[in-house]
């Protein structure tokens, strides 16, 4: 996989929970941390996303939100 982002935590697909028009997405990056993540049906399908599947979650840093107490 080549791609231009730096920001790349591997992992394996925890869950999918799917939608009509859009699915979450849980990928375990390791020590019970999970990234979660709001894509298409579609592109769930094309991926062959399921649990237990390697995949990566790729962090684009200009789409960042960043928060305090």
């Amino acid at each position: 996989m080549k791609i231009s982002a730096r920001n790349q935590l591997a992992g394996t697909v925890k869950r999918v929970v799917p939608g009509a028009v859009n699915s979450e997405v849980a990928i375990e990056i390791g020590n019970g941390i999970e990234i979660v993540a709001i894509i298409t049906s579609d592109s769930v399908e094309r991926l062959g996303l399921a649990p237990g599947k390697r995949a990566h979650a790729i962090v684009k840093a200009s789409d960042v939100l960043v928060g305090t107490d």
